[in-house]
């Protein structure tokens, strides 16, 4: 049968009577002198809870137990947190904007120079598509060397134009605000080039197409371009935008400006201790951890 002895009294036997709670199967076995267990390893469960310490003790342990989950339970981990969510806004504002600037001016200085342009194959400005076409008949008659001559007057052009775009892009990472700054952070990869495009690119145009102008003006293929690609643009043979050498030329610039911005956004992003820079150490450090 079941140890129903379990719930009998530890002085029961000394006294010779039974608890109130005894079977009539656990007084017999008090008289028979038996027992279903060793009294000593009987918990001392008489008495009213608040009075009996097994029972006490066995609360606290529970309590102690449970309390740190609960707590636990309601607070989210940081690990929990996207990175961008855990910096001050005035750390994020200030990491992005020193970001921007340093690319910004990397990528002028690596393109306003001589070759920046024609000696760099990631951004070196071919020609036209519907030019190329009349290049092959050049070539084919001797002229190779005037399609070589303005394809080096187009790079020029560029090398010459990308110096005047640093005032535009550090002013436009100056009016940058705080919600630009956070939302940058948080989209990654190229997200400041393309607010840089977002925010330069018209005026940039503007600004570029009088230089770039000047520049390929005194190849005459320039002029002659111009003439059979705006014929060729009427009958629907090629896009509006391409069938201005200026506006090619000036579209393909910037193009390649943003796509060296791009780099180097991705180098610092890649490698924040390495620019040198406590604040972009902190910001893009704590977004590689995360």
């Amino acid at each position: 049968k079941a140890p129903t002895s379990f719930f009998r009294r530890p002085d029961s036997e000394d006294q010779g009577t039974a608890a109130p709670w005894q079977t009539d199967s656990d007084k017999q076995d008090g008289e028979n002198g038996e027992s279903s267990l060793p009294p000593a390893v009987h918990p001392p469960l008489h008495g009213p809870p608040e009075e009996n310490p097994f029972i006490m003790k066995r609360r606290q342990f529970i309590s102690s137990v449970a309390s740190p989950v609960l707590l636990l339970s309601t607070v989210r981990p940081v690990w929990a947190e996207p990175a961008w969510a855990v910096l001050s806004e005035s750390d994020a504002a200030s990491g992005i904007r020193t970001a921007l600037e340093r690319g910004a001016t990397a990528a002028v200085g690596l393109l306003g120079r001589a070759d920046g342009f024609l000696g760099n194959p990631k951004v070196r400005i071919p020609l036209p598509h519907f030019m190329k076409q009349a290049a092959k008949l050049l070539k084919a008659t001797g002229q190779q060397r005037r399609i070589d001559e303005l394809e080096v007057a187009m790079n020029r052009a560029a090398e010459a134009a990308v110096p005047e775009a640093r005032t535009l892009l550090v002013n436009a990472v100056k009016s940058m605000s705080v919600e630009d700054a956070k939302h940058i952070l948080r989209d990654g990869g190229d997200s400041a080039t393309r607010f840089f495009a977002a925010k330069t690119r018209e005026p940039l145009t503007e600004k570029f197409m009088p230089l770039v102008t000047r520049a390929t003006e005194r190849v005459a293929l320039a002029e002659k371009y111009n003439a059979l690609a705006s014929r060729a643009a009427s009958f629907g043979l090629m896009s509006a935008k391409d069938a201005n050498l200026q506006r090619y030329v000036t579209e393909r610039a910037l193009d390649g400006l943003y796509l060296m911005i791009g780099e180097e956004e991705r180098k610092i992003r890649a490698n924040p201790v390495a620019t040198g820079s406590a604040v972009l150490k902190k910001v893009f450090g704590s977004m590689a951890e995360r």
